[in-house]
């Protein structure tokens, strides 16, 4: 199978991550799949954004819950960009895209925009949470979820089971605690697994080592090295 490369908030290594800019870089360089955050401003547009707060990605503050879409609009998101809606990504890069999103209010908004512009194919929904992948797949049959492994008390051997109950077709972890035996066995129950973050080479060799099906990388060389890592 295809070693799929995904572009974590497009090239945040490289470029403002969850902007315009990071996300054509990424789709440039030749990823596979980019992958996003979702959330709702106070207006309830779905904007990309990987933190509560806007204040470390922008030059400004508070959180964005408490923020309208316009006032969004006017943050420096870094490089004279700003924080993008989710149908400004859709409309900019025709790279498959990975949306990760935590709040149940959210998942209503971009299940709407999944049927109204029939995305099953080309974007796939992630999360930590096993109930908003079972709710957005109820939403939105024939989505693809991913669950995503976050949390350092959660055990990785239980990922397994939970994506397979929650219907997840792939299971997300952090590299550093992905084991053979979970990938084996992941694979085993008909799941993909992925590894975050692989920046640097070793990192990609242990991924193709573990034969894993793809890893999320800030870094667009990493994208050209692992078509020729073994």
């Amino acid at each position: 199978m295809t070693f799929l490369t995904i572009g974590h908030r497009g090239v945040m290594g490289v470029e403002p991550e969850n902007t315009l800019r990071s996300y054509l870089r990424a789709e440039r360089s030749g990823m596979d799949v980019i992958a996003l955050d979702v959330q709702l401003s106070k207006d309830g547009a779905l904007v990309a954004l990987h933190d509560p707060e806007v204040d470390r990605t922008t030059d400004g503050s508070g959180a964005l819950a408490d923020l309208t879409l316009a006032e969004l609009r006017g943050l420096d998101a870094g490089q004279g960009e700003h924080v993008p809606v989710f149908e400004d990504v859709l409309d900019a890069v025709r790279t498959p895209l990975q949306v990760s999103v935590r709040d149940r209010a959210a998942v209503g908004v971009l299940a709407e925009l999944l049927l109204r512009r029939d995305l099953t194919a080309r974007v796939e929904v992630a999360s930590s949470d096993d109930a908003l992948l079972v709710e957005v797949a109820r939403l939105v049959p024939g989505v693809r979820t991913v669950l995503q492994v976050t949390a350092p008390g959660d055990d990785a051997e239980d990922a397994v089971d939970r994506a397979t109950a929650a219907g997840a077709a792939t299971i997300a972890l952090d590299i550093r605690r992905l084991t053979l035996e979970t990938v084996e066995s992941a694979h085993a129950s008909g799941l993909r697994v992925t590894g975050w973050t692989v920046n640097t080479l070793d990192q990609l060799r242990l991924a193709r080592a573990l034969g894993l099906d793809g890893a999320a990388t800030d870094f667009p060389e990493i994208r050209s090295t692992g078509r020729f890592t073994a």
